[in-house]
């Protein structure tokens, strides 16, 4: 589930969304409102229920064999998303949708793609589907951990790349 050429991807539980209005998040940095969107290379940070806290590692041009080994595991691939065992359950049952949206609308911010004016999908939302399957076929190891604490500290603390999304629901 990626975007296609002049498109960018908005990932939601809810399939009922006809316009796409700007908001500030609860948790934004900034006082600006967006509509926020995804490109093929950061839509997999969104192959999960919404809420679910996941902490996300792959291979950059400044990875170390030796980090690289350690995190991520000799053999394994370049990309290692976590979650914890308690989501397991939500990722097996989840409703997850992904809506195709206008690319020209949008601007890069961060790892994401931002517009400042209201976004019409190109079409009626997609069913993801599978999540377990995704990640597996694109080759991205899915790690279960008891808390992510732990790795989250490993990983921002090496040579990789890498994301956390929603950390504040993970355990403490």
């Amino acid at each position: 589930m990626r975007p296609a050429a002049g498109e960018v991807l908005h990932f939601s539980e809810d399939p009922t969304i006809e316009i796409f209005r700007p908001h500030v998040a609860k948790t934004a940095q900034q006082a600006t409102a967006y509509v926020w969107a995804v490109g093929h290379e950061r839509a997999p940070d969104y192959w999960f229920p919404r809420q679910c806290p996941r902490a996300m590692a792959w291979i950059g041009p400044n990875t170390t064999p030796e980090d690289r080994d350690r995190i991520i595991g000799a053999g394994s691939g370049s990309r290692v998303h976590a979650v914890e065992y308690g989501w397991l359950d939500a990722m097996r049952s989840v409703e997850l949708y992904a809506y195709r949206l206008p690319a020209d609308a949008f601007v890069e911010h961060d790892a994401a793609v931002v517009a400042t004016t209201d976004v019409r999908p190109l079409g009626t939302p997609e069913r993801v589907g599978d999540l377990f399957a995704l990640h597996e076929e694109a080759g991205i190891q899915l790690r279960v951990l008891q808390r992510l604490h732990d790795f989250w500290a490993a990983v921002t603390t090496s040579t990789l790349e890498w994301s956390g999304i929603r950390l504040r629901n993970a355990k403490p």
